[in-house]
């Protein structure tokens, strides 16, 4: 069984050598299509293939990554990003899973960790179709937030991939793309209007943000996980945009889509401790503190909603409630997710003061 990793780069002179130097013994070919390069990205390439072609770009991610994809003659397509990095235990699983995954697997999801704590932590991350058969069925589609969408047999191996950024991008540039196809009047699916509302919302545009949420919650064609998200993200617009009172029913919408999640919990807790109401800030805090990472559901997952955010924030509300002893168990809970965190610390410091105060 042949494995082909397929690339598309542009002025990756600084990380291509360290992601391809991560990903050694995994692929049987690997084919790099450069979109335009003005540094030495070409150059180092062909020190490890080559398959190094080039493609003009025109502002669509799954027409290039396809075009990659096109060139390959393994069994199975594997991809990567230039500043994705693959830790040793990672291409030592890829290695062993490529000797023993059943042929009639079709597509393989893997983490995607794609944000770290000060210590190294993932702190966000969400699962990827990273693996997937040598077929005109599995093709990237969307211009940008380009996807491969699963089908068939579809496994799930916690073989995380690390996506690490040494410097910025162009911050505008998806926002652009999206904007472009609208201005062609071309209608964008679910998921592309999902990201196009993420994008204003990154870019600081919140009425615009809320407003594609809202259209987008009435559609019939959404992937619950980015249902979820669409919720969390239009209830921080609302939040931002001054409108409290919308924002705590925008966040509740989400629990028509199951079982809240912890990042939910975390929202209700916020809603409701911005109006100073502890108790029930408590309890919902308190729920997400019991709730359990469900990593296979496939959305975005923020780490710290299900440990230091509940209890660092259970900590002070409890205090608020006049339960101090309730409150500095909280804090050293807290601590017990983030050691080194500036709140646990300062808390510490509030609580001898107080002890000493008698």
């Amino acid at each position: 069984m042949k494995w082909s990793l397929c690339m598309i780069v542009r002025n990756e002179e600084e990380v291509l050598a360290r992601c391809l130097e991560s990903a050694q013994g995994i692929a049987d070919e690997l084919i790099l299509v450069d979109t335009g390069s003005s540094d030495h990205t070409r150059e180092i390439a062909r020190r490890y293939t080559s398959r190094v072609l080039d493609y003009t770009w025109a502002d669509d991610f799954a027409a290039a990554r396809n075009f990659a994809l096109d060139q390959a003659e393994g069994d199975y397509l594997f991809w990567l990003d230039a500043d994705d990095v693959l830790p040793e235990e990672s291409r030592q699983a890829l290695i062993q899973l490529k000797q023993t995954l059943d042929p009639s697997v079709d597509v393989v999801m893997l983490p995607y960790q794609v944000a770290f704590d000060p210590a190294g932590k993932p702190t966000f991350f969400y699962d990827r179709e990273r693996i997937f058969r040598n077929s005109p069925q599995f093709r990237f589609v969307g211009r940008v937030h380009e996807v491969v969408p699963p089908s068939g047999k579809v496994i799930r191996r916690e073989i995380p991939i690390l996506h690490k950024k040494i410097k910025p991008g162009d911050p505008d540039r998806n926002l652009r793309i999206f904007e472009k196809i609208l201005a062609s009047h071309i209608p964008l699916d679910a998921r592309q209007q999902f990201y196009y509302g993420r994008e204003l919302y990154f870019h600081t545009r919140y009425e615009e943000a809320e407003a594609v949420f809202q259209d987008f919650l009435r559609r019939t064609d959404s992937w619950i996980e980015n249902r979820i998200n669409a919720c969390h993200l239009r209830g921080l617009c609302l939040e931002l945009l001054n409108r409290p009172e919308e924002a705590l029913p925008a966040f509740l919408e989400s629990l028509q889509e199951g079982v809240p999640r912890a990042e939910l919990c975390c929202d209700l807790g916020r809603c409701f401790f911005n109006r100073g109401d502890y108790p029930a800030a408590a309890f919902w805090y308190e729920q997400a503190a019991s709730r359990t990472p469900e990593p296979e559901n496939g959305g975005f997952f923020e780490a710290d909603c299900y440990g230091y955010i509940p209890q660092i924030q259970l900590c002070v509300c409890y205090d608020r409630m006049g339960y101090p002893d309730r409150a500095e168990i909280c804090n050293e809970k807290a601590a017990e997710f983030c050691p080194d965190s500036a709140a646990v610390a300062a808390n510490r410091v509030y609580f001898e003061q107080k002890r000493q105060q008698g």
